[in-house]
């Protein structure tokens, strides 16, 4: 668990040092957004790359806190906070991917982001993929509780409805994952996005139905 928690604290801090040293060799003027096409909408000052680096701290210490709340909701273990931590680490990762990307398009002043070699969509979305696949896998041995997992007042209902949402939620995120990947084998930009959103979109309501079926059989 102190590896895990090591981890995750890395991941966490990291990209802010690095920006912060980035500073120094980026242009005043960087690409601040981008469209649906692709190209620059909007130039900013390059001390806006620190907002990034923020948000992710924010987010980790967010993390902190569901790992800590949901622990204590368990009756025996720390089953929960581990699980919490694993699952951060995997979306740090995917942030801290998408920080070096940024910083990559901001040290070239590129403005179209078809010209660069790896496309952003395709990197996020098949990361995401991966972690819903791993995430999915260690749904069924999370326990009960009000943070974490797939929670509807059905699937709270008692233990039995519970672990039968969980297990059917980590097929669900399974099977969502590699649908993930597969669009992002596909298609690339917008409609890799637009095409990832929905299959996670679509897949909420399916997910929630099962619990609601599962309490009203137990």
């Amino acid at each position: 668990m102190k590896i895990q928690k090591t981890i995750f604290y890395i991941l966490m801090f990291l990209p802010l040092p690095v920006t912060l040293i980035s500073l120094v060799f980026l242009p005043d003027q960087i690409p601040a957004h981008y469209g649906s096409d692709n190209q620059v909408t909007r130039w900013g000052s390059k001390y806006e790359t620190l907002i990034f680096p923020l948000v992710i701290i924010i987010f980790g210490l967010i993390m902190v806190g569901i790992s800590k709340y949901s622990a204590k909701q368990e009756k025996q273990g720390k089953n929960n906070e581990k699980i919490c931590i694993v699952a951060g680490i995997f979306l740090l990762l995917i942030f801290n991917v998408m920080t070096a990307y940024f910083l990559y398009t901001d040290f070239n002043k590129v403005e179209n982001l078809s010209t660069v070699s790896v496309d952003l969509s395709q990197l996020i979305f098949i990361l995401l993929g991966i972690f819903m696949i791993v995430f999915g896998n260690i749904m069924p041995k999370i326990r009960m509780n009000s943070a974490m997992g797939l929670r509807t007042k059905w699937s709270m209902k008692n233990e039995m409805t519970w672990k039968k949402s969980q297990r059917f939620g980590g097929i669900s995120f399974m099977v969502v994952g590699v649908l993930i990947i597969l669009i992002c084998c596909f298609t690339k930009g917008f409609a890799c996005y637009l095409w990832s959103i929905g299959i996670l979109i679509l897949s909420l309501p399916i997910d929630i139905y099962y619990t609601y079926k599962v309490a009203k059989k137990y």
